[in-house]
């Protein structure tokens, strides 16, 4: 089973990055192409039917399937960064995160009004990162068709802080 295969796989880093932290680390899935590939053919099974017409990836994990679920979708993929690393005109927006703050962008014209947008990160835990990217992307008349997650972590209850912007929530793992 999938699920079992990328639990193996994922390595728990101890008090990162700050104390009382259990860090999931994905860095080891990359080393295993098979399997990278086949959460890759996963996510677009599991997004299909959504039909989005571009993939919005969350700086920096989240670019490692968004980039493939784009292409093997034969759509878009758009990257949100941090504040000050893309080199075009941006919009941004400021967030809450669980040990602190911070600040995404996007391209301004990355989006456009009415485009069905589903929005990829390696882990959902509280919800803000994801949270701010649908702000982007609502910020431009654009529509956030669902979200999906290497990894939920359910226990934080993220994805009840997504339900405003859709109920179409994709883990393929969940702690």
């Amino acid at each position: 089973m999938l699920e079992n295969k990328v639990k193996e796989s994922i390595r728990d880093v101890v008090d990162f990055p700050k104390e009382g932290i259990v860090f999931k680390d994905i860095t080891p899935i990359l080393e295993n192409t098979v399997l990278t590939a086949e959460i890759a053919d996963a996510f677009v099974e599991r997004s299909k039917s959504l039909k989005p017409d571009a993939i919005l990836g969350i700086e920096s994990r989240g670019f490692f399937w968004g980039i493939l679920i784009a292409q093997k979708m034969g759509i878009p993929f758009i990257p949100v960064r941090k504040k000050g690393k893309l080199p075009y005109k941006t919009i941004s927006y400021k967030y809450d995160l669980e040990y602190g703050s911070a600040e995404i962008e996007m391209h301004e014209d990355a989006v456009s009004k009415g485009m069905n947008v589903l929005i990829h990160d390696d882990l959902l835990a509280t919800g803000g990162t994801a949270m701010a990217a649908a702000e982007l992307v609502k910020s431009q008349g654009a529509n956030v068709v669902g979200f999906s997650f290497l990894v939920n972590l359910t226990f934080l209850k993220g994805d009840q802080r997504l339900l405003p912007y859709s109920h179409q929530i994709i883990s393929l793992v969940n702690y």
